[in-house]
């Protein structure tokens, strides 16, 4: 399953993903995997939990980005749940690319896998397309 955190910067979205993504590392009984550009989380994900950076891999664009998680997937059918703070941002900001991203990853591989997936967004509720409102769990 898809959830969506959105707002606007500095609503306190990140912040919520770390809190979700360390209760998940303590609680799962598989891999959980926190995916982030840069490396703000370092210190913030508890070690338990796989912390990727985007920008060591090039990942910039929605299509890359999804090809960057299903290739996590692949490599470990463990995984219970993945973290992506700043999506809206790996994928350049393109919000249809983006509303693409989070409709492939729900059909092809959160659902189907029963894969929880927790995506934050620096966007306004108001601005999202209409397909995407659906996901969201949070919005500031």
């Amino acid at each position: 399953m898809v959830k969506l955190i959105v707002g606007l910067k500095g609503s306190g979205k990140t912040k919520t993903l770390i809190d979700m993504a360390n209760t998940a590392g303590e609680t799962s009984n598989g891999s959980v995997v926190c995916i982030e550009k840069g490396r703000k989380l370092l210190h913030e994900i508890k070690y338990f939990v796989r912390l990727f950076d985007v920008d060591e891999y090039n990942i910039n664009t929605g299509n890359s980005l999804y090809g960057f998680v299903c290739g996590i997937y692949a490599s470990n059918h463990d995984i219970t749940d993945i973290f992506i703070d700043g999506t809206l941002k790996i994928c350049n900001g393109d919000v249809p690319l983006f509303a693409q991203f989070v409709d492939e990853i729900d059909r092809f591989l959160a659902t189907p896998n029963n894969v929880d997936v927790v995506l934050t967004a620096s966007i306004k509720y108001e601005d999202l397309p209409e397909g995407l409102k659906k996901y969201v769990i949070e919005h500031q």
